[in-house]
């Protein structure tokens, strides 16, 4: 029997019927659900079966020989891998290609694929384990093809196109076709050409497999996949109101490809084209626990966070984090064209070969947290820390907040100034970055009531435990801050501290004048106060100049509302600004403070 190999998280499938068009109704295709899924797909209600046979699949203990053992230790993992599989298989070494591989901790995983004439079949994979030299696990589907199609196509690539786009509904999004084999149901190899066809209206984005020698559309790989994550949803701060199991939480306006794909690439941990997570290494992430882009790993937080479990569940939970900020950001403006954090940019401008690194349980300090931003084309670097107020310590990775305002940096860092990172350098101006980092991880937490807002609380024990003076809140009571506070201060979140509480506050303006919108992370085009705000967030980074002050960030924010909005907030947002100060006779460098606002306004 053919076996296909499960390691692609993507589902090949093979063509049913390409048409409902008919005079009498064709009942669906019945499938075993152990091996096969039906997809109906596009407005001709295509149906194509995804097939999955079981994989071969090997475990060996404490691990067997590798037949070059001899010299094992002195073989990279790609030319252990490759001995291997040549050994295990009878298999030339021309028709082996290595793919990608790592070590975690003592164990090495190499994935290699296929090939004939030099090209790389699509479904024929293996995966190999070693661990202490010696091979643990290994799962094949390689194969013996009974046919194999020549490796010089008969149909052009235009035409495969044509044919691929007609049958998905879709439009071919211009990534450059290749050519590969694709094994079949029956033992047989095709040649096909693959091109990716994408509607984004439907949300649908494929690889097609167009046969390169008969012209026929004979299999698609699903780009959409249905990745699961156990993690503390965005919108959560602390691990103590409850993790979530999410199913494919990505927004694909923003990640086309999803979180596990850059176009080229398909990976099945915690790496992808917008983020990788990570410890120690940048290849020690975290793998899913069942196939299919499964990563289910839960909590013990009355053990050390140091845990093996607890490590997986940091790096799978500051995965999800950046990702889901990346893409509720992105529909809000930080696109590559203004140097946001992506590997592939997919041709829509801007530097590629910059997605964020995030390094997990960071031994380079305590109590803290970071994020470097280096120009546009360079990964931003977020080293997240263990905390340790508490016994036993606790893991800033699974405080929502603390990573959303390490993130926030990169957001603030490359719209100043047009992507050079090196815009918010006065002691003002990086303040004021420490204010926007913690008014964007208070806008994710908040809904309808925008409550008063604590920063770090849960690494620091809960209750209410502050790494801030004061909790953000329009009661002058509670956050007495002013911008005349400012003065006189060179510790930068002090000075944050001041414009997070504006920010909170004008949030709470147009809330209040708006409404609220609980999906406004994922609706751009929402009138609600909640969007409304972060868009003038957005939009006043990329208008201010380079190291702005209180005096500018605010005209910027004034200038943003007209731009987008024909000044329909511009009251509010004096008056709110003016409430603390920070009026339209506030003065920079000495912070005299002023509570007028124009004219017009006077009356509202």
């Amino acid at each position: 029997m053919v076996s296909f190999n499960k390691f692609f998280t993507s589902v090949y499938l093979a063509v049913v019927y390409a048409t409902v068009a008919s005079a009498a109704p064709r009942p669906s295709p019945v499938a075993p659900p152990s091996t096969h899924r039906v997809h109906e797909l596009g407005k001709r209600g295509l149906k194509l079966v995804a097939f999955n046979p079981p994989s071969a699949f090997e475990t060996f203990g404490t691990g067997i020989e590798h037949p070059t053992s001899d010299s094992f230790t002195e073989s990279t993992l790609e030319e252990s891998a490759v001995a291997f599989i040549q050994d295990r298989l009878n298999i030339d070494t021309s028709d082996i290609a290595y793919r990608t591989g790592y070590t975690e901790d003592e164990t090495s995983h190499a994935y290699v694929q296929q090939k004939h004439d030099g090209i790389a079949f699509s479904n024929s994979v293996a995966n190999i384990a070693f661990k202490n030299n010696k091979v643990v696990a290994f799962g094949s589907s390689f194969v013996k093809p009974e046919q194999i199609a020549k490796s010089t196509p008969s149909v052009s690539v235009e035409a495969a196109i044509a044919t691929a786009e007609e049958a998905l509904d879709g439009k071919f999004n211009d990534v450059e076709a290749k050519l590969e084999y694709v094994v079949l149901e029956d033992g047989s190899a095709i040649l096909a050409h693959v091109v990716q066809i994408q509607n984004d209206e439907a949300e649908t984005f494929y690889a097609a497999y167009v046969d390169a020698h008969s012209g026929e559309l004979t299999s698609v790989v699903d780009f959409v996949a249905e990745a699961t994550y156990y993690v503390l949803p965005v919108t959560k701060e602390y691990p103590t109101e409850g993790f979530e199991t999410l199913v494919d939480p990505q927004i694909l306006a923003a990640s086309p490809l999803g979180w596990h794909s850059d176009g080229v690439t398909n990976t099945t941990d915690t790496s992808g084209n917008n983020v990788v997570s990570y410890k120690s290494a940048l290849t020690s992430t975290t793998p899913q626990s069942a196939p299919d882009l499964v990563f289910n790993y839960p909590p013990d937080l009355t053990v050390a966070p140091t845990t093996v479990g607890n490590v997986h569940l940091g790096r799978v939970n500051t995965f999800y984090i950046v990702n889901a900020v990346h893409d509720t950001w992105y529909l809000y403006g930080f696109t590559e064209a203004s140097y946001n954090f992506q590997n592939a940019n997919f041709g829509k401008g801007g530097n590629g070969n910059d997605r964020v690194r995030v390094s997990t349980q960071d031994s380079g300090g305590t109590n803290n947290a970071n994020f470097a931003t280096p120009p546009d084309g360079q990964p931003g670097q977020m080293r997240m820390y263990l905390w340790t107020r508490t016994t036993p310590q606790r893991d800033g990775d699974l405080e929502n907040d603390i990573v959303i305002h390490e993130f926030t940096h990169g957001l603030s860092n490359r719209l100043t100034g047009g992507g050079t990172g090196s815009c918010l350098q006065t002691t003002e101006s990086r303040g004021l970055g420490e204010g926007w980092s913690d008014a964007m991880a208070d806008w994710f937490q908040q809904d309808e009531n925008l409550e008063d807002f604590i920063l770090g609380g849960w690494v620091l024990g809960g209750g209410t435990n502050n790494i801030r003076r004061y909790p953000y809140s329009p009661s002058s009571t509670v956050n007495p801050l002013r911008y005349r506070d400012v003065a006189g201060t060179t510790l930068v979140h002090n000075i944050g501290e001041v414009w997070a509480n504006l920010l909170h506050n004008v949030h709470i303006g147009l809330v209040d004048a708006h409404g609220f919108d609980p999906t406004a992370s994922s609706n751009p085009d929402s009138t609600a106060g909640n969007a409304v705000f972060l868009h003038l967030f957005l939009d006043a980074l990329k208008l201010q100049p380079c190291n702005p002050t209180f005096v500018t960030a605010r005209a910027a924010w004034i200038q943003a509302d007209a731009n987008r909005y024909g000044g329909a907030n511009r009251c509010l947002l004096w008056g709110v600004f003016a409430s603390r100060g920070l009026g339209s006779g506030a003065v920079s460098g000495n912070y005299t403070e002023n509570s007028a606002v124009p004219d017009d306004c006077v009356a509202e």
